[in-house]
């Protein structure tokens, strides 16, 4: 086991992978990471299933069945991607027992095309529920404006949510407020709140693409002194957020009646700058009650050459609001930036999508013209 993911897992950070595949579930490789990588979760998109599709073999055997059942596409994607969800729950469920529900949780997303369709997110979220059918899933719902009531309809129902595609403090505010809603009605439905969870996904690495990006438009020594520092800026503040919502009569009344916290998860934490270090989204977002989603190729970058020293998150305010302070006096426009970043995510997870449905459509067309 790697020294260096133990002492992260022991600062409070939970380790998933951000990523599946029928391939690394058939050849063991994700009860390997488990073991040997401190992984106690896994996250999915449509990215990753659109690449998971598109390599190898490991699916021709349930396509070639789907083909001669004659099933449409979208049936067919259900089946394919809720398959491999349900056999990492299997994987994890031993995680997920050994910690009482806290991890051992697999992560599976409503069609992205739905992201600004309240009703129909909810309809998804049901259906992935049941189809699935696995205590440690997680439905990802987009933190739209429209996914926010959204969640809080899931929630109540039992359906544990882990919100996706977060880049604003303000959007973050609301995405909590909507877990606490959920929650509430969950109670006055008389539910056990014990058994309901959700993790509130904050992007990372993608909010210093766009700002450096206009940083690096603005072109002044200022500018450019402030560049790949408004990530790790932006998550700390969202942490503050956390536990100063944590301290709210409302959040107490619930945790008297059981209910777990919804934990930040730093996602988007692989480096797209080649000049920044690889494992930067990780050693300096280290906190106590958070996760960790990374590529694996962060994962093995962690665990070779990591340094975990300590939090790195709660001692670092004052320093993240003078930096978002210095962003807005150079000229970069907050609101503007988390707009975009939310509208761009959206279209690149639809663009998946499409992709995935499409690679599915060929497959299908083929083993029934094989047939």
């Amino acid at each position: 086991m790697s020294e260096i993911l133990k002492q992260l897992s022991d600062e409070g950070v939970s380790i998933w992978l951000d990523d599946i595949s029928r391939e690394r579930l058939r050849t063991g490789d994700l009860e390997r990471l488990v073991k040997d990588k401190h992984v106690v979760g896994v996250t999915s998109n449509p990215t990753i299933f659109a690449k998971a599709l598109s390599k190898g073999s490991a699916y021709d055997d349930q396509v070639r069945d789907l083909a001669v059942r004659g099933v449409d596409v979208e049936e067919a994607v259900r089946a394919i991607t809720t398959y491999d969800i349900r056999w990492g729950c299997d994987v994890l469920r031993p995680v997920y027992d050994r910690t009482d529900g806290l991890d051992g949780r697999v992560s599976i997303e409503v069609d992205p095309r739905l992201a600004r369709d309240s009703e129909k997110t909810v309809a998804e979220a049901r259906a992935l529920w049941w189809m699935v059918d696995r205590p440690n899933l997680f439905i990802k719902i987009p933190a739209t404006e429209e996914g926010l009531p959204a969640i809080t309809a899931a929630l109540a129902e039992g359906i544990s949510v882990n919100v996706t595609l977060i880049f604003s403090l303000e959007r973050y505010d609301k995405v909590i407020d909507a877990f606490f809603a959920g929650l509430e009605q969950a109670r006055a439905n008389g539910r056990d709140l014990s058994k309901i969870a959700s993790v509130a996904s904050f992007f990372v690495s993608r909010v210093d693409t766009e700002i450096d990006k206009r940083l690096d438009k603005i072109g002044s020594d200022g500018a450019k002194a402030l560049r790949s520092k408004a990530g790790l800026a932006n998550a700390r503040l969202a942490y503050a957020l956390y536990e100063e919502k944590s301290g709210t009569t409302r959040w107490k009344a619930l945790k008297d009646a059981g209910a777990r916290p919804q934990r930040p998860l730093w996602a988007s934490t692989g480096v797209k700058d080649p000049d920044l270090n690889d494992t930067l989204y990780v050693d300096e977002l280290v906190a106590p009650g958070t996760v960790n989603t990374m590529p694996e190729a962060t994962l093995v970058a962690e665990a070779d050459h990591g340094q975990v020293r300590g939090d790195t998150v709660r001692g670092a305010y004052d320093d993240a609001r003078a930096h978002m302070a210095a962003l807005k006096d150079a000229g970069v426009d907050y609101d503007d930036v988390v707009k975009v970043l939310e509208d761009e995510g959206v279209e690149k997870f639809e663009a998946s999508w499409l992709e995935l449905l499409g690679s599915i459509t060929g497959e299908l067309d083929s083993k029934r013209a094989g047939a």
